[in-house]
């Protein structure tokens, strides 16, 4: 029982970071040159999650700049909005349902408690 806590308290951290990634990208895709990043959760030691975050490092479009006039481009931010929703739905989702584990563990704790009285 305190394994699956132990592995629920750390997939909201990991949950946690992944939504903080995905803020910081929104935030900043109206930033010239901007590169998104992307946090990764996969199974670590003992059933717990470990994270990774990678940037991408691809061009984002580029656009004729306009305080110039001469023709000249400039990189806008390689962010894509929809795919940040999408991976905040995901650590949403993934958020609850660990916290969904951790009140369950904290209810049968303490009925194990109240029976042993």
């Amino acid at each position: 029982m305190i394994s699956s806590l132990s592995n629920s308290v750390s997939a909201l951290q990991a949950f946690t970071r992944q939504m903080n990634t995905s803020a910081n990208n929104v935030a900043n895709s109206l930033s010239d040159e901007f590169k998104a990043s992307r946090t990764r959760n996969i199974e670590g030691e003992n059933g717990g999650v470990t994270t990774y975050t990678t940037q991408d490092t691809s061009s984002g479009p580029l656009v004729e700049d306009p305080l110039k006039n001469d023709g000249s481009l400039k990189e806008l931010s390689n962010t894509d909005i929809a795919e940040e929703f999408v991976q905040q739905i995901s650590a949403q989702n993934g958020f609850e349902a660990n916290a969904k584990v951790i009140k369950t563990t904290d209810e049968t704790l303490g009925s194990v408690i109240d029976i042993i009285g």
